[in-house]
């Protein structure tokens, strides 16, 4: 640490030596100036050095008691200079208290004293000495004084200005922790909505797969062996998928495009095809002229047919269900319909598979709607944005 650190935090730690510390300058002035002759050195003048010293020694409280200091020690000064004038120094005890007055106090008390002090030691000072209080040596004091309240004042000026930038900085710094909190909080949301989706779309496919084995399992071992590799595959493919999402959280220092798979619409025959072979009919049909997309976009529209396909296998199962994908010229609209049966098994819902696709969906500018059809069964429609703006694409 650097000599002038140590040495402020030093003063800071001991203010009243600190307040003290002009008063040995003011003394050695005092002493030298009596001590200067027209052509020659003379010893001091001892009783003004001495007047110097006791006028200094209220500077030791002025950052406690700025504005008492102040006028006790303009009442000392004009008191000499009007009962001793040929003795009287310079009120420099004064202009360090109208100073410290001046970077401690208001303004408005600041420059009222300080206004006040002038007028009263040029006013004294031209009394007692028979001098016109427009004269040089007038005037000089006046300007002291002004001058050591315009410094004062100065100093203060500065002193606001760096605690309101520091005051600014330390904003600005919270405010950029609160921003990579909530963007922590958004990733973990995200990787939730994966986690539900591969864990949800998985499961149920081995729950579905593991009840056929079990039904045929004596009846048709050959049926059953199929469905048991099927359970294996899915199984695979689920903890896959969630080592692959975990380890966002583990690499921060990978490159976003080596951190973990992301599933496109090119996929899509992979997984409709896992729903195939676990008993639910998927028809995927595919209209409008296919356009590239935005890696969100299929990431989202991924996910929502995942998610959809998979309520319909646990609420359908057995029934015919349909996907068609529809590319206009803006917008990519999925639609996934089933049946819905009356006699298909229900499975428990939470309701949270919903809100996570609308939840993909606003995020990047698209909408959800889903609810039962009319005539029977369930559909879901998603509308997806082609392309992205910078911004959110980024974000993503």
């Amino acid at each position: 640490m650097e000599l002038p650190m140590v040495w402020r935090q030093w003063l800071t730690r001991h203010d009243r030596i600190a307040d003290a510390l002009p008063a040995v300058p003011l003394i050695v002035i005092a002493a030298a100036a009596t001590a200067v002759g027209e052509n020659d050195w003379h010893e001091p003048r001892w009783d003004e050095v001495v007047w110097m010293a006791l006028s200094c020694v209220p500077l030791a409280f002025r950052s406690r008691r700025p504005l008492g200091v102040a006028l006790f020690t303009l009442a000392g000064d004009l008191t000499l200079m009007a009962v001793a004038p040929h003795i009287a120094p310079t009120p420099a005890a004064s202009l360090v208290a109208l100073y410290t007055l001046a970077a401690h106090g208001s303004r408005r008390t600041a420059w009222s004293v300080g206004v006040a002090a002038a007028v009263a030691i040029t006013g004294v000072y031209a009394a007692t000495q028979a001098e016109s209080p427009v004269g040089a040596a007038g005037l000089l004091r006046f300007d002291f004084v002004l001058a050591a309240t315009a410094l004062g004042r100065a100093v203060r000026s500065r002193r606001e200005n760096l605690a309101a930038a520091r005051a600014r900085a330390e904003r600005a710094e919270r405010m950029q922790e609160e921003e990579a909190r909530r963007r922590v909080t958004e990733e973990r949301v995200r990787i939730a909505r994966d986690l539900h989706d591969v864990v949800a779309h998985h499961m149920t496919l081995v729950n579905a797969q593991a009840g056929v084995a079990h039904h045929l399992l004596r009846a048709n071992p050959d049926q059953a062996y199929e469905a048991l590799a099927y359970i294996k595959e899915n199984s695979r493919a689920a903890l896959d998928e969630l080592r692959a999402t975990v380890g966002l959280l583990r690499q921060p220092d990978d490159a976003p495009g080596s951190r973990a798979p992301i599933p496109r619409l090119t996929d899509l025959d992979t997984l409709v095809g896992g729903f195939r072979a676990s008993g639910l009919p998927v028809r995927m049909t595919h209209t409008g002229t296919p356009s590239p997309l935005a890696p969100a976009t299929e990431l989202t529209a991924y996910r929502i047919i995942q998610e959809a396909l998979t309520n319909s296998h646990k609420h359908a199962a057995g029934t015919g269900t349909a996907l068609v994908l529809d590319y206009g010229p803006y917008a990519l609209r999925v639609t996934v319909t089933d049946d819905g049966s009356p006699g298909a098994p229900k499975g428990p819902g939470t309701g949270h598979g919903l809100i996570g696709m609308r939840e993909r969906a606003t995020a990047i500018g698209g909408t959800v709607t889903a609810g039962p059809r009319p005539e029977g069964g369930f559909q879901v429609v998603a509308e997806l944005p082609l392309s992205l703006t910078p911004t959110l694409s980024d974000a993503l």
